[in-house]
């Protein structure tokens, strides 16, 4: 499978390009709404909360200390929110095109993963302008993100293309995983911080792996701050035992995806 990723690396980059632009087909704006949208949406979440409703963190004497707290776990949340979705329902999605065009089938899901991450960096690049608003200036912890990148899109990719090859044949899963993903959502301290979560569930908490993950992100975007690295090694475990066997049930129902759509 590598090695057809590889032949195809053209064709994945094009469609990547290609899937963005299609988006904002006869815009005049084109690509640059790729920036205004999450600019907007950050901008938003910023004044209200920060200007309007006045909401403090505790601990933190920073009074936009809330607003980027919240934005840092956003924008950790969308990227895996999208890699996931948008690898659940893909196959489906193209199934048109997978039964008139010749390609190997790995090349759909990192499609989608190449244009969340694309849009990632935009966002992150929208979320610092907003930072500047406020005088909050990115510091060295940033480059940590990086990190979060990989293990959040990894896990996300690992999960969203096993599920993704299930649903092509048990339709349920896309409608459960709706659900599930809200849910997960608020198990995930990302509006609220961990310190108010009552001390009995906490253990829910803790078997969360992106409560990990998140605070990568709170921690470089908020404080400045390297992330421990000591908690991240369970979500890092599962992100590669996730693709790892994403790719070898990928390999197992290749050959009876087209059929089943």
């Amino acid at each position: 499978m590598l090695a057809a990723l590889w032949r195809y690396r053209y064709f994945v980059m094009a469609s990547v390009y290609g899937e963005m632009k299609g988006r904002f087909a006869r815009s005049r704006l084109g690509l640059l709404w790729s920036i205004l949208h999450p600019l907007a949406q950050a901008a938003i979440f910023a004044i209200i909360l920060a200007e309007v409703l006045g909401t403090r963190l505790a601990g933190v004497e920073d009074r936009a200390a809330y607003p980027i707290y919240l934005l840092s776990g956003m924008a950790a949340w969308t990227l895996f929110n999208e890699i996931l979705s948008r690898c659940l329902t893909v196959f489906i999605e193209y199934a048109p095109t997978l039964k008139k065009i010749a390609f190997p089938r790995i090349c759909l899901p990192v499609i989608v993963w190449g244009g969340a991450l694309l849009n990632h960096v935009l966002l992150l690049l929208a979320i610092a302008v907003v930072f500047l608003f406020f005088g909050h200036f990115p510091g060295t912890a940033w480059l940590s993100l990086l990190i979060g990148i990989v293990l959040i899109s990894l896990f996300a990719f690992g999960l969203g293309l096993t599920l993704g090859i299930f649903n092509v044949f048990v339709r349920d899963i896309g409608q459960v995983m709706a659900v599930v993903l809200q849910l997960w959502f608020w198990l995930t301290p990302i509006v609220y911080p961990i310190e108010i979560v009552p001390d009995h569930l906490r253990w829910i908490i803790n078997l969360n792996p992106m409560v990990a993950l998140v605070g990568i992100y709170q921690d470089a975007m908020l404080l400045n701050r390297w992330p421990d690295f000591m908690p991240l090694l369970i979500p890092a475990a599962l992100s590669i035992g996730f693709a790892a066997a994403a790719f070898a049930v990928f390999r197992r129902a290749s050959p009876e995806l087209v059929d089943a759509l």
